[in-house]
C-alpha cells in the first residue's frame, strides 16, 4: 500500500530539503497566468537527471509527463539539446538553451544512499535571467520515486504560476469489466496519472459513487454487499473500513463536509422525493436542511463549510440551487436550458462544475457561485460526475462516448482546451479526486 507523506516522515524514509543559492530569486521571470482564457505553454527543457542505476531517467520522465499533461508547459525533445549536462550542481550554458528557446532548465541526479534509500536532487533555471529559480533534495524508499517525481513536478508548476500543483495525488473510481448485462464493479485507486493501480475491494458486491474526505486519505462509498445501500468509511493507509449505516432511500454516497466531520446525503422518502441531511460522524446524529415535495439530491459543501450547493426539481426540472450551511436561505442559481446534476464546488470556492443534460447530450461545465459565467467544457454522447483537482484547475470526469462498451475518464481544465484521457486497465466511472498527500 502507498503510504502518505506524513507515514513516510514518521519512518524517517522520507526527508525533504530546501537546497537555495542565496541570491536565487523567490519566482521565475517567465511566469503563466493561469486566469488566461488561452494559454500558451511554456518551452522547458528536463534534462535526463543522472543516475548510476537508470532511475534518473524514470523520474524526469515522469515530471516531463506531468507538466505535458497540464498543458501549461511544452517539453522540448532531448534530441534538440545542444548542452549535454554532466554535472547538475554547476549552472548550465544558458546560451545554448536560449538558442533551443527554452526557458527554463531543470536538472538533478539520482543516487543511493548506504541505506538503501534513494537520494533526488533537482534545480530549476531560468535561462533568461541566467539564475537558479529552487533547488530541493529529497531522500525517500525506492518504491516511492514516482511520488518524488510528482512533489518536484508540483513544485515546478507552483513556481511558474504561484499556486499550488496538483500531481502528488490520487484518483479513487469505480473499475467496471465484464459484459454489459452483468458487469463487475471495484473500487480501485491510482496515481492522478494512471500509475500504481490498485484494487480496493473484490467484485463480489457492486459498489457506487466513492468520495474522498477533504483533510484525510479516507474515503466513503456505497455498496449493496447486504442486499440494501449501505455506505462505508473506508480509511486508505490502514484498509480499515466501518459502516457508517443502512440508507434504503440513498442513491449517490455521502460528501464530507471540509473538515471531515461530517457527511451530506440525500434520502429518497417512500412518496418519490429526497430530502439533504447531514449526519455527525462522531455522534451519529442527522439533521435535516431541506424538507420540500421535490427531488433535492447531490449535494457538495463549499470549501469554507459556510455554503452548500445541490439540485432540485422544485421549479419543474431540476437546476442548481444553493443554501446556508444550516439549510436556511434556498436560492437558486442556474436558469439555463437543459438539466443539471452533479453540482461540486471548486476547492478554490470559485466555482461550481456541473453535468448538464441539453439537446440530447451531456456537457461537463462550470458556473460562479452566484450562477453566471456558465461556461462549457467538454460535450459529448454520455459523460457525468466531474471531480475537482486539489487546486481547483482541473477537472475529471467519466465518458461514455456513442457505440463504445464502457465508460472511460478524461481530465479537462478551466480553459476547456487540454482534454486528456486517463489510462485505466478497464472501464472506469465516478472518479473522485484526493487533496495533496501529506
Amino acid at each position: 500500500m502507498q503510504n502518505s507523506l506524513k507515514a513516510i516522515l514518521a519512518t524517517a524514509s522520507l526527508v525533504l530539503a530546501m537546497i537555495a543559492l542565496a541570491a536565487a530569486p523567490a519566482r521565475a521571470l517567465v511566469e503563466i497566468d493561469i486566469n488566461q482564457g488561452v494559454v500558451e505553454p511554456v518551452p522547458i527543457a528536463i534534462t535526463e537527471f543522472l543516475s548510476a542505476e537508470g532511475m534518473g531517467a524514470d523520474v524526469s520522465g515522469v515530471v516531463a509527463a506531468d507538466l505535458r499533461r497540464s498543458g501549461l508547459f511544452a517539453p522540448i525533445d532531448k534530441a534538440a539539446f545542444i548542452e549535454k549536462v554532466s554535472n547538475p550542481d554547476v549552472a548550465p550554458r544558458f546560451e545554448d538553451w536560449k538558442v533551443i528557446n527554452a526557458q527554463a532548465v531543470v536538472t538533478g541526479r539520482v543516487t543511493r544512499e548506504p541505506d538503501g534509500r534513494l537520494r533526488t536532487e533537482f534545480r530549476l533555471w531560468d535561462t533568461f535571467a541566467g539564475q537558479q529559480l529552487v533547488g530541493e533534495q529529497f531522500f525517500a524508499d525506492p518504491q516511492n520515486w514516482r511520488r518524488i517525481a510528482h512533489i518536484i513536478a508540483d513544485t515546478i508548476y507552483e513556481q511558474f504560476t504561484g499556486e499550488k500543483g496538483y500531481f502528488d495525488s490520487r484518483i479513487v473510481y469505480v473499475d467496471e469489466s465484464g459484459p454489459r448485462n452483468n458487469r463487475v464493479k471495484r473500487l480501485a485507486i491510482m496515481d492522478q496519472d494512471g500509475a500504481n493501480h490498485r484494487y480496493l475491494s473484490d467484485g463480489r458486491s457492486i459498489v457506487l459513487t466513492p468520495r474522498f474526505s477533504p483533510e484525510r486519505q479516507e474515503i466513503t462509498y456505497m455498496s449493496y454487499e447486504s442486499g440494501e445501500p449501505q455506505v462505508y468509511l473506508l480509511q486508505l493507509e490502514t484498509g480499515q473500513r466501518e459502516l457508517v449505516g443502512n440508507f434504503p432511500g440513498m442513491t449517490f454516497a455521502p460528501r464530507f463536509s471540509p473538515n471531515g466531520d461530517k457527511v451530506i446525503m440525500s434520502l429518497l422518502r417512500d412518496d418519490g422525493n429526497s430530502n439533504i441531511f447531514t449526519m455527525d460522524l462522531r455522534t451519529r446524529n442527522t439533521a435535516r436542511l431541506t424538507d420540500t415535495n421535490a427531488i433535492d439530491t447531490s449535494p457538495s459543501y463549499s470549501p469554507d463549510g459556510n455554503r452548500i450547493v445541490f439540485t432540485s426539481d422544485r421549479g419543474g426540472r431540476a437546476q442548481i440551487y444553493v443554501m446556508n450551511a444550516d439549510g436556511s436561505n434556498q436560492q437558486r442559481i442556474s436558469f439555463g436550458d437543459g438539466i443539471y446534476s452533479t453540482p461540486v464546488w471548486s476547492p478554490r470556492g470559485d466555482l461550481i462544475a456541473f453535468t448538464k443534460q441539453s439537446g440530447g447530450e451531456f456537457q461537463i461545465g462550470v458556473m460562479r457561485t452566484d450562477g453566471s459565467g456558465e461556461r462549457i467544457l467538454s460535450t459529448g454522447f454520455l459523460q457525468e460526475g466531474p471531480t475537482w483537482s486539489p487546486n481547483g484547475r482541473v477537472i475529471m470526469f467519466f465518458r461514455q462516448d456513442a457505440g463504445s462498451a464502457g465508460p472511460k475518464l478524461y481530465s479537462i481544465d478551466l480553459t476547456g482546451r487540454n482534454e486528456q484521457p486517463i489510462p485505466t486497465p478497464n472501464f472506469a466511472s465516478d472518479p473522485a479526486w484526493s487533496p495533496l498527500l501529506k
